[in-house]
């Protein structure tokens, strides 16, 4: 049944009241940590592909850093960024540990890839035991120019996971729209197709 969580959003499921902390903490681990790190490492991979595509064709890939989908949409090396710096505004509140620094890189190819390996390093920092705090503490992060302050459950599988994930796809349409050849596979790193 749907029904109004704020004047602007709906929500169509209702987590429960209270979960015991023995099943919350390893749910909310093997929900965040693993996956945001299969995915970074994915970015990771794309971004060698479209440095490995633009040596092929002749061509810089240093411009396609700017490239946006549309006009008022944010350029790829954003995006990546985002999805990194995210991964650690996700798992550290969830964890119950203030967000780890973003660090300090530039804006090309080398330094996403460095961005990209330090976001999982901070991440192997966090253990399931981390994810013991209070199943009905409310977290608190801003999105854009909203604050939302979602219990974890909510925090991980209706914010932050559809976040993390919405930049990690824009990132794959960006390089897509450049002609990099990349497919469902070189996101997900499960799918494989013959082909044509």
């Amino acid at each position: 049944m749907w029904a109004s969580a704020t004047a602007s959003s709906w929500r169509c499921v209702r987590w429960p009241n209270s979960v015991s902390d023995q099943t919350m903490a390893p749910a909310l681990y093997a929900a965040s940590v693993p996956v945001f790190k299969r995915y970074l490492v994915n970015l990771g991979g794309m971004l060698h592909v479209a440095q490995a595509y633009a040596v092929r064709v002749g061509q810089d890939p240093e411009p396609w850093l700017q490239q946006r989908l549309a006009p008022d949409m944010l350029p790829l090396v954003t995006q990546v960024e985002i999805a990194a710096n995210f991964s650690l505004r996700a798992a550290f509140p969830l964890a119950g540990k203030p967000v780890a620094p973003f660090g300090e890189f530039l804006p090309s190819f080398t330094g996403l890839h460095q961005r990209l390996t330090y976001a999982c390093g901070q991440l192997d920092s966090l253990s399931p035991s981390d994810f013991d705090a209070d199943p009905a503490r409310a977290i608190e992060d801003q999105a854009g120019q909203a604050t939302v302050r979602l219990v974890p459950t909510e925090f991980l599988y209706l914010y932050a996971l559809p976040n993390f994930f919405f930049h990690a796809s824009m990132a794959y349409a960006i390089l897509r729209a450049a002609g990099v050849p990349l497919g469902k596979g070189d996101f997900d790193g499960m799918h494989r197709y013959t082909a044509a």
